[in-house]
C-alpha cells in the first residue's frame, strides 16, 4: 500500500481546501438560478419575438457559464462580466427593440437582480481583502 511522504497530512489539507465553500459562492448559485430562469423564460410568454427570445437565452447561457465558473474557480473578472451582463439585460429591450413587452419586464427584473448580486459579491470580496477600508465597529466619539 502506498503512503504519502507526509503521512497524508498535506493531501488532507489540499482536499479540505478544495471542499471549502466560499460564503460568496451562494451568490453565484443565485445567479445560476436566475440564468436558468432566463433560459426558460421565452417559453413563459407565447408571443415573445425572436430577438427577445434569443437575447434572453444567450444572456442566460452566458450568466450560467460564468456563475458555474465562479463557483469552481473564483476570479473577479467573472463577477465584472456578470455585472455588465446585468446592465445589458436592463437596457437591451430598448436597444434590440422589444420594449413594452412582457419579455422586457423579465429582462429588466432579472438584469437588475444579476447586477445587484454581482456588485454585492465584488463588494464582499473587496471588503474581505481590505478590512480596514470599511471598519465593522463604529469609532468612539469624544
Amino acid at each position: 500500500m502506498w503512503v504519502p511522504k507526509n503521512g497524508g497530512v498535506e493531501a488532507d489539507q489540499r482536499e479540505a481546501a478544495m471542499r471549502k465553500w466560499r460564503r460568496e459562492a451562494a451568490l453565484d448559485l443565485y445567479n445560476l438560478l436566475l440564468a436558468m430562469f432566463l433560459l426558460i423564460s421565452p417559453w413563459l410568454f407565447a408571443r415573445a419575438n425572436g430577438i427577445a427570445a434569443m437575447d434572453l437565452r444567450a444572456s442566460g447561457a452566458v450568466i450560467a457559464i460564468l456563475s458555474l465558473a465562479a463557483m469552481v474557480a473564483f476570479s473577479k473578472w467573472e463577477e465584472w462580466a456578470n455585472l455588465l451582463l446585468g446592465f445589458w439585460l436592463i437596457v437591451s429591450p430598448w436597444i434590440l427593440g422589444f420594449a413594452h413587452t412582457r419579455a422586457m419586464h423579465f429582462s429588466i427584473a432579472v438584469g437588475a437582480a444579476v447586477a445587484y448580486l454581482a456588485a454585492l459579491e465584488l463588494f464582499l470580496v473587496y471588503d474581505a481583502a481590505h478590512p480596514a477600508a470599511f471598519p465593522s465597529e463604529p469609532r468612539e466619539r469624544h
